[in-house]
């Protein structure tokens, strides 16, 4: 098995605490998304993640997408670029608001751990050029590469709920 570099940045303090051993939560999460990727990478990848709050995510949201909102979870694919031997192949970068994933997971009556790897899988799913936006039947495959990730995890299928 690869050994994939995981870069976790907590830019917004109330992400500490509101999750048991969150870094291990977070890594896990990762590594769930990347083993669920069809024909996945065949060496170490470098992904980072940015545990942010919703001011962050909606001014990068606005920035890239044209989207002045905040959202839960935004992707952002590195460009293919050659690695040399040995080096992690740079993946990309996954964004989360706090505010907007306390939010969600309290209406849905989710636990946050298991609503942030959901959303964390989503988001390494969007990475390796997965899309639910596209139709029906895109919808439908990663959603289910995502259902099949979380239960590794023992998170149980998040659209049934």
């Amino acid at each position: 098995m690869a050994v994939h570099d995981i870069d976790i940045a907590v830019e917004d303090d109330r992400w500490s605490g509101s999750v048991p051993d969150l870094e291990s939560c977070v890594a896990r999460a990762v590594e769930a998304g990347l083993a669920a990727i069809p024909d996945g990478p065949d060496g170490p990848v470098e992904v980072s993640i940015l545990l942010a709050d919703d001011a962050t995510v909606q001014d990068l949201n606005k920035n890239w997408r044209g989207k002045d909102k905040p959202t839960n979870v935004l992707s952002f694919p590195a460009a293919p670029q050659p690695v040399p031997p040995g080096c992690p192949t740079p993946l990309g970068d996954v964004v989360l608001a706090y505010e907007t994933m306390v939010r969600e997971s309290a209406e849905q009556g989710k636990p946050l751990q298991n609503h942030l790897a959901h959303l964390l899988v989503h988001g390494i799913l969007h990475l390796a050029g997965q899309d639910h936006e596209r139709g029906d039947t895109e919808a439908e495959a990663m959603e289910a590469l995502e259902v099949a990730a979380l239960a590794t995890l023992g998170i149980p299928d998040p659209y049934s709920e």
